[in-house]
């Protein structure tokens, strides 16, 4: 039995290491995810923004972003000049380069930088509105961020944050990093196809949220992070070439 408990991590690790014996290319078949964000989605107003030095420097020089801030009145809710308060979501999709040991990797890894203590984590079977479902992966976060109107010493006030992320290749998706990590092998190994991969992730706020005097459930959060992934996901994917 004292033989048998060493095996399982030494195929594990050679299997990881088999990694570095993959062809450096193969035919490259580009992810089905649209990288161009609209300007729109549903009720949603989209607001590109540029990729932090953090992500630059982090990933391989032809990893490519495409970033937003997207904006959807609260019904009811002014501010004093009487401007709707919005709900905000923060996307973020990132399109792997051609080092698979300089990829892309699981938002767990990043997040900590940017100040997340994450708290639980799960899976989820999302349905896009023509009743296909894809796995996401679901993360509850507390998020310190530094107080700007205090300037004489550091002070950091911890936000609730949800976020829901998966990975899309050139006609698979997965919520698991692990096992597209052994999709990319088989597909370079058996199929001889370089398969570009991009991971998509929403965040959102909720509790007591700066701007807003009301506080936001968690299962508020969910209810429009959901939506919202699946509504983008329906026309930003080219759902047509994944396999089912």
């Amino acid at each position: 039995m004292k033989r048998n408990v060493w095996l399982l991590p030494l195929l594990l690790g050679l299997t990881m290491g088999a990694v570095y014996l993959l062809p450096e290319r193969g035919k490259v078949f580009q992810s089905a995810v649209n990288m161009k964000l609209p300007e729109t989605s549903g009720n949603w107003v989209l607001k590109g923004q540029p990729a932090t030095e953090a992500e630059i420097g982090t990933l391989a020089p032809d990893t490519e972003f495409s970033k937003a801030n997207c904006y959807s009145a609260r019904s009811g809710e002014y501010n004093q000049f009487g401007e709707t308060l919005p709900d905000v979501i923060q996307l973020s999709i990132v399109l792997s380069g051609a080092d698979i040991n300089n990829s892309i990797h699981r938002p767990e890894r990043c997040m900590p930088a940017q100040n997340h203590n994450i708290t639980s984590s799960g899976s989820r079977m999302l349905k896009l509105p023509g009743g296909r479902e894809f796995p996401a992966k679901r993360l509850v976060s507390i998020q310190s961020v530094r107080n700007s109107r205090i300037t004489d010493r550091e002070v950091y006030d911890k936000y609730n944050c949800l976020t829901y992320y998966f990975f899309v290749g050139h006609d698979q998706v997965t919520n698991d990093h692990l096992e597209r990590t052994f999709l990319d092998m088989k597909d370079r190994l058996v199929r001889g196809m370089d398969q570009r991969w991009a991971y998509a992730s929403v965040t959102m706020m909720y509790g007591k949220v700066p701007w807003l005097e009301k506080e936001i459930t968690e299962a508020e959060a969910d209810s429009k992070l959901q939506k919202f992934l699946t509504d983008f996901s329906a026309k930003q994917i080219a759902w047509k070439q994944i396999v089912p």
